[in-house]
C-alpha cells in the first residue's frame, strides 16, 4: 500500500511503500525537509548497505550522523 506525504511544507512527491519499507522520490532533485524526517522525534534510523545509521537532531538544531 502506498501513501503520499501531504503536509504543505514537505516534499509533495515523496512516497512511502509500506510493503517494501522504502522511501521513494519521484524526482531526486527535490529536497527532503528535516521536519519530514523528524516528525516523530529527534532521531531516525537509516539502513544503508546492510548497516544501520542514526541521524540525530541536537537541541541546537544541528544534525549528527553516527554508525
Amino acid at each position: 500500500m502506498k501513501s503520499i506525504l501531504n503536509k504543505p511544507s514537505l516534499v509533495s512527491e515523496a512516497v512511502i511503500d509500506k510493503d517494501k519499507d522504502q522511501f521513494i522520490m519521484s524526482n531526486r532533485s527535490k529536497p527532503i525537509y528535516s521536519d519530514t524526517l523528524f516528525s516523530h522525534g529527534d532521531e531516525v534510523f537509516i539502513q544503508h548497505r546492510g548497516e544501520q545509521y542514526r541521524l540525530r537532531r541536537t537541541r541546537n538544531g544541528k544534525l549528527i550522523l553516527t554508525k
